[in-house]
Protein backbone atom coordinates (compact mmCIF):
# COMPACT_ATOMS: atom_id res chain seq x y z
CA UNK A 1 0.00 0.00 0.00
CA UNK A 2 1.47 3.26 -1.44
CA UNK A 3 0.39 6.77 0.29
CA UNK A 4 1.30 10.07 -0.43
CA UNK A 5 1.37 12.37 2.45
CA UNK A 6 1.84 16.06 3.13
CA UNK A 7 1.48 18.44 5.90
CA UNK A 8 1.18 22.21 5.64
CA UNK A 9 4.17 23.92 7.95
CA UNK A 10 1.47 24.53 11.07
CA UNK A 11 1.34 20.76 10.89
CA UNK A 12 4.90 19.85 11.03
CA UNK A 13 6.87 22.84 12.70
CA UNK A 14 6.92 21.81 16.33
CA UNK A 15 6.82 18.35 18.28
CA UNK A 16 3.91 18.11 19.25
CA UNK A 17 2.44 19.12 15.64
CA UNK A 18 -0.27 17.38 14.04
CA UNK A 19 1.76 15.43 11.92
CA UNK A 20 3.71 14.03 14.77
CA UNK A 21 0.50 13.56 16.86
CA UNK A 22 -0.74 11.43 14.44
CA UNK A 23 2.59 9.27 14.01
CA UNK A 24 2.51 8.98 18.23
CA UNK A 25 -0.82 7.41 17.64
CA UNK A 26 -0.49 4.91 14.44
CA UNK A 27 3.17 4.45 14.10
CA UNK A 28 2.53 1.20 15.45
CA UNK A 29 -0.15 0.43 12.85
CA UNK A 30 1.96 2.11 9.64
CA UNK A 31 4.56 -0.42 10.99
CA UNK A 32 2.55 -3.42 11.23
CA UNK A 33 0.94 -2.31 7.85
CA UNK A 34 4.25 -1.92 5.50
CA UNK A 35 2.53 1.09 4.68
CA UNK A 36 4.72 3.18 2.35
CA UNK A 37 4.74 6.92 2.71
CA UNK A 38 5.45 8.98 -0.21
CA UNK A 39 6.29 12.38 1.86
CA UNK A 40 6.69 15.72 0.23
CA UNK A 41 10.12 17.14 0.92
CA UNK A 42 9.53 19.66 3.51
CA UNK A 43 7.00 16.89 5.59
CA UNK A 44 10.03 14.29 5.54
CA UNK A 45 12.39 16.55 6.17
CA UNK A 46 10.26 17.35 9.54
CA UNK A 47 10.02 13.63 10.26
CA UNK A 48 13.42 13.04 9.84
CA UNK A 49 14.47 16.02 12.34
CA UNK A 50 11.95 14.90 15.04
CA UNK A 51 12.76 11.23 14.91
CA UNK A 52 9.98 9.98 13.56
CA UNK A 53 9.31 6.46 12.07
CA UNK A 54 13.22 5.96 12.91
CA UNK A 55 14.56 3.02 11.05
CA UNK A 56 11.55 2.65 8.72
CA UNK A 57 12.69 1.78 5.25
CA UNK A 58 9.49 2.53 3.96
CA UNK A 59 9.47 6.10 3.97
CA UNK A 60 10.28 7.60 1.03
CA UNK A 61 11.16 11.56 0.10
CA UNK A 62 9.43 13.27 -2.72
CA UNK A 63 10.80 16.87 -4.15
CA UNK A 64 9.75 19.82 -1.98
CA UNK A 65 6.45 21.36 -3.31
CA UNK A 66 7.92 24.11 -4.65
CA UNK A 67 9.57 21.63 -7.31
CA UNK A 68 6.47 19.66 -7.92
CA UNK A 69 6.50 17.27 -5.23
CA UNK A 70 2.37 17.32 -4.61
CA UNK A 71 2.12 17.57 -8.18
CA UNK A 72 3.64 14.57 -8.24
CA UNK A 73 1.25 12.81 -5.40
CA UNK A 74 -1.54 14.17 -8.02
CA UNK A 75 -0.15 12.40 -10.72
CA UNK A 76 0.36 9.11 -9.20
CA UNK A 77 -3.59 9.30 -7.35
CA UNK A 78 -4.55 9.06 -11.15
CA UNK A 79 -1.75 6.04 -11.98
CA UNK A 80 1.80 6.17 -13.97
CA UNK A 81 1.16 2.16 -14.79
CA UNK A 82 4.15 2.21 -17.18
CA UNK A 83 6.13 3.47 -14.39
CA UNK A 84 4.90 1.35 -11.96
CA UNK A 85 3.98 4.57 -10.15
CA UNK A 86 0.23 4.77 -8.18
CA UNK A 87 -0.97 5.59 -5.10
CA UNK A 88 -3.47 4.19 -2.94
CA UNK A 89 -4.73 7.60 -1.42
CA UNK A 90 -3.75 10.55 0.02
CA UNK A 91 -2.94 12.08 3.64
CA UNK A 92 -2.51 15.82 3.65
CA UNK A 93 -3.06 17.57 7.05
CA UNK A 94 -4.31 20.66 6.20
CA UNK A 95 -3.85 23.97 7.50
CA UNK A 96 -7.26 25.74 6.65
CA UNK A 97 -5.92 29.44 6.61
CA UNK A 98 -2.52 28.25 5.05
CA UNK A 99 -2.66 29.90 1.58
CA UNK A 100 -1.14 26.55 0.21
CA UNK A 101 -4.01 24.35 1.00
CA UNK A 102 -6.06 25.82 -1.67
CA UNK A 103 -3.44 25.92 -4.70
CA UNK A 104 -4.30 24.36 -8.03
CA UNK A 105 -2.34 21.16 -7.11
CA UNK A 106 -3.89 20.93 -3.44
CA UNK A 107 -7.33 20.97 -4.79
CA UNK A 108 -6.78 18.36 -7.86
CA UNK A 109 -5.21 15.90 -5.17
CA UNK A 110 -8.21 15.95 -3.74
CA UNK A 111 -10.67 15.84 -6.56
CA UNK A 112 -8.28 13.15 -8.13
CA UNK A 113 -8.95 10.80 -4.80
CA UNK A 114 -12.44 11.82 -5.08
CA UNK A 115 -12.72 10.74 -8.66
CA UNK A 116 -10.41 7.78 -8.24
CA UNK A 117 -12.66 6.42 -4.73
CA UNK A 118 -9.33 6.74 -3.26
CA UNK A 119 -9.12 8.07 0.36
CA UNK A 120 -8.23 11.78 0.69
CA UNK A 121 -7.59 12.37 4.59
CA UNK A 122 -7.67 15.48 5.46
CA UNK A 123 -6.84 15.60 9.39
CA UNK A 124 -5.41 13.89 12.52
CA UNK A 125 -8.51 12.38 13.17
CA UNK A 126 -9.15 10.83 10.22
CA UNK A 127 -5.66 9.26 9.75
CA UNK A 128 -5.98 8.13 12.93
CA UNK A 129 -9.62 6.30 11.61
CA UNK A 130 -8.15 4.91 8.30
CA UNK A 131 -5.21 2.76 9.90
CA UNK A 132 -7.66 1.47 12.28
CA UNK A 133 -10.05 0.51 9.35
CA UNK A 134 -6.73 -0.66 7.36
CA UNK A 135 -5.65 -2.87 10.75
CA UNK A 136 -8.87 -4.46 11.10
CA UNK A 137 -9.01 -5.84 7.43
CA UNK A 138 -5.79 -6.69 8.01
CA UNK A 139 -7.31 -9.07 10.77
CA UNK A 140 -5.34 -7.07 13.39
CA UNK A 141 -6.26 -6.82 17.08
CA UNK A 142 -8.07 -3.73 17.71
CA UNK A 143 -6.35 -0.86 18.82
CA UNK A 144 -7.31 0.42 21.87
CA UNK A 145 -6.03 3.80 21.22
CA UNK A 146 -8.63 3.98 18.21
CA UNK A 147 -11.70 2.95 20.79
CA UNK A 148 -12.52 7.01 21.31
CA UNK A 149 -13.19 7.25 17.08
CA UNK A 150 -15.15 3.92 17.61
CA UNK A 151 -17.50 5.08 20.02
CA UNK A 152 -20.35 5.58 18.03
CA UNK A 153 -23.32 6.12 20.30
CA UNK A 154 -21.49 9.23 21.77
CA UNK A 155 -21.38 10.49 18.31
CA UNK A 156 -23.31 13.06 15.47
CA UNK A 157 -22.83 12.09 12.16
CA UNK A 158 -23.53 14.51 9.35
CA UNK A 159 -24.64 12.74 5.88
CA UNK A 160 -24.19 14.86 2.92
CA UNK A 161 -24.57 14.24 -0.49
CA UNK A 162 -24.63 16.07 -3.82
CA UNK A 163 -27.36 16.13 -6.29
CA UNK A 164 -25.83 13.60 -8.66
CA UNK A 165 -24.89 11.70 -5.35
CA UNK A 166 -27.94 11.63 -4.03
CA UNK A 167 -28.88 8.13 -5.24
CA UNK A 168 -25.63 6.70 -3.94
CA UNK A 169 -25.87 8.15 -0.22
CA UNK A 170 -29.94 6.59 0.10
CA UNK A 171 -28.31 2.79 -1.65
CA UNK A 172 -25.12 3.62 1.28
CA UNK A 173 -27.30 4.38 4.16
CA UNK A 174 -29.59 1.42 3.16
CA UNK A 175 -27.18 -1.12 3.02
CA UNK A 176 -25.44 0.14 6.22
CA UNK A 177 -28.29 0.89 8.61
CA UNK A 178 -27.12 -1.24 11.32
CA UNK A 179 -24.34 0.45 11.95
CA UNK A 180 -25.04 4.21 11.03
CA UNK A 181 -28.37 3.54 13.19
CA UNK A 182 -25.36 3.55 16.39
CA UNK A 183 -24.95 6.98 16.46
CA UNK A 184 -26.54 8.80 19.20
CA UNK A 185 -27.29 11.13 16.21
CA UNK A 186 -27.80 11.70 12.58
CA UNK A 187 -27.89 15.68 10.43
CA UNK A 188 -28.39 16.14 7.16
CA UNK A 189 -29.14 18.75 4.32
CA UNK A 190 -32.80 19.47 3.68
CA UNK A 191 -33.36 17.19 0.37
CA UNK A 192 -30.60 14.38 1.49
CA UNK A 193 -32.22 14.47 5.28
CA UNK A 194 -35.60 13.90 3.32
CA UNK A 195 -35.20 11.23 1.78
CA UNK A 196 -33.29 9.39 4.35
CA UNK A 197 -36.06 9.60 6.79
CA UNK A 198 -38.51 8.03 4.11
CA UNK A 199 -35.41 5.59 3.89
CA UNK A 200 -34.91 4.50 7.42
CA UNK A 201 -38.87 4.49 7.97
CA UNK A 202 -39.51 2.08 5.22
CA UNK A 203 -36.93 0.08 6.78
CA UNK A 204 -38.92 0.24 10.19
CA UNK A 205 -37.67 2.88 12.10
CA UNK A 206 -40.68 4.17 13.90
CA UNK A 207 -42.49 6.56 12.13
CA UNK A 208 -42.95 9.25 14.96
CA UNK A 209 -38.84 9.79 14.89
CA UNK A 210 -36.90 11.33 12.54
CA UNK A 211 -34.15 9.05 11.48
CA UNK A 212 -31.82 12.28 11.18
CA UNK A 213 -31.92 15.63 11.80
CA UNK A 214 -32.91 18.10 8.86
CA UNK A 215 -31.26 21.22 8.42
CA UNK A 216 -31.91 23.48 5.17
CA UNK A 217 -31.00 23.01 1.92
CA UNK A 218 -26.76 23.64 1.47
CA UNK A 219 -27.91 26.06 -1.11
CA UNK A 220 -29.27 27.70 1.66
CA UNK A 221 -27.31 27.59 4.30
CA UNK A 222 -27.22 23.74 5.41
CA UNK A 223 -23.70 22.99 5.00
CA UNK A 224 -22.82 26.12 7.07
CA UNK A 225 -24.96 25.08 10.09
CA UNK A 226 -23.45 21.31 10.01
CA UNK A 227 -20.24 23.37 9.55
CA UNK A 228 -21.21 25.11 12.92
CA UNK A 229 -21.83 21.60 15.00
CA UNK A 230 -18.65 20.49 13.56
CA UNK A 231 -16.68 23.98 15.17
CA UNK A 232 -18.62 23.42 18.28
CA UNK A 233 -17.93 19.68 18.85
CA UNK A 234 -21.48 18.89 18.50
CA UNK A 235 -20.41 16.88 15.27
CA UNK A 236 -17.59 14.11 15.32
CA UNK A 237 -18.34 12.43 11.58
CA UNK A 238 -19.05 13.32 7.85
CA UNK A 239 -19.43 10.98 5.07
CA UNK A 240 -19.95 13.54 2.07
CA UNK A 241 -20.65 12.18 -1.13
CA UNK A 242 -19.24 14.59 -3.46
CA UNK A 243 -20.01 15.39 -7.51
CA UNK A 244 -16.41 16.71 -8.40
CA UNK A 245 -17.48 17.10 -12.07
CA UNK A 246 -20.26 19.73 -11.08
CA UNK A 247 -19.68 23.56 -10.72
CA UNK A 248 -21.90 24.83 -7.86
CA UNK A 249 -23.36 27.64 -6.50
CA UNK A 250 -23.11 27.48 -3.74
CA UNK A 251 -19.34 26.16 -3.78
CA UNK A 252 -17.99 28.27 -0.82
CA UNK A 253 -21.17 26.86 1.99
CA UNK A 254 -18.89 23.65 0.66
CA UNK A 255 -15.58 24.96 1.26
CA UNK A 256 -16.85 26.28 4.54
CA UNK A 257 -17.91 22.93 6.06
CA UNK A 258 -14.42 21.30 4.86
CA UNK A 259 -12.51 24.40 6.63
CA UNK A 260 -14.41 23.62 9.68
CA UNK A 261 -13.86 20.08 9.62
CA UNK A 262 -9.50 20.48 9.35
CA UNK A 263 -9.98 23.30 11.79
CA UNK A 264 -10.67 20.94 14.48
CA UNK A 265 -8.11 18.42 13.25
CA UNK A 266 -8.12 15.91 15.97
CA UNK A 267 -11.69 15.84 16.66
CA UNK A 268 -13.46 15.57 12.98
CA UNK A 269 -13.46 12.56 10.88
CA UNK A 270 -14.33 13.23 7.05
CA UNK A 271 -14.82 10.44 4.29
CA UNK A 272 -15.70 11.39 0.85
CA UNK A 273 -15.86 8.68 -1.25
CA UNK A 274 -18.52 5.92 -1.13
CA UNK A 275 -15.81 3.16 -1.52
CA UNK A 276 -14.25 4.55 1.11
CA UNK A 277 -17.10 4.71 3.57
CA UNK A 278 -17.86 1.25 2.60
CA UNK A 279 -14.82 0.00 3.85
CA UNK A 280 -15.22 2.40 6.77
CA UNK A 281 -18.32 0.23 7.75
CA UNK A 282 -17.52 -3.16 7.22
CA UNK A 283 -14.36 -2.55 9.71
CA UNK A 284 -16.89 -1.17 12.10
CA UNK A 285 -18.97 -4.51 11.76
CA UNK A 286 -15.57 -6.65 12.12
CA UNK A 287 -14.13 -4.58 14.68
CA UNK A 288 -17.52 -4.88 17.26
CA UNK A 289 -17.49 -8.58 15.98
CA UNK A 290 -14.16 -8.65 18.06
CA UNK A 291 -15.13 -6.99 21.01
Amino acid sequence: MRIGLAANQLHHSHADAALFRWLQASERGVRELGIVLCAVGRTHAAIAAHHALDGYDKLIRYPYGRQGGLMKLVAEIVGLPDEGRLLDGAIYLIDPVDPSSIFPEAVALKRQCVINHKPFISTVASARDWVEVERIHASLPPDPGADDLHGLERHTLALIAHDAMKEQMLAYAAAHFDVLSRFAQRVATGTTGHRLNEMAWSLGWPRDTPWVRRYQSGPLGGDAQIADLVLERRCQRAIFFEDPHVARQHEADIQLLERAVTTLTDDAVCMTSPRVAVRWAEAVRKRAARG
